[in-house]
């Protein structure tokens, strides 16, 4: 059953969800597709994965779950870090300020839940 109640983890993905979607755009109007592909996938996949988490089995599922979604952060931030040291691309710094407080929630939230885990 799902959780209709703000959260900020999953409005934050979203919104970057968003941007990231404008940027690729922004990258392949300058006919840089690969990489506005591969930012596109990993940075929307963030949010996708956090979403999902909220429908987690079990505690152990909805850590997995927001694992997932680190990984893909990672990723993006990857990306991300291509972009603003290749020439002839846009600055990403927006996408990675953004993308740096996504990582340390989610990462707060995944050892904040496996030390629940611990005391069950």
């Amino acid at each position: 059953m799902r959780n209709d109640t703000k959260n900020a983890i999953v409005e934050l993905s979203f919104q970057f969800a968003i941007e990231v979607i404008e940027y690729s755009e922004l990258l392949e109007e300058n006919k840089k597709f690969v990489l506005a592909r591969q930012i596109l996938k990993a940075g929307t996949s963030i949010g996708a994965n956090i979403r999902e988490s909220q429908n987690a089995e079990s505690k152990l599922d909805f850590i997995h779950k927001l694992k997932i979604a680190a990984k893909e952060a990672d990723e993006t931030e990857y990306w991300l870090m291509l972009c603003k040291k290749s020439r002839n691309y846009p600055d990403p710094q927006n996408l990675t300020n953004q993308l740096i407080e996504i990582i340390k929630i989610l990462s707060k939230i995944i050892s904040t839940s496996k030390n629940n885990l611990k005391t069950l």
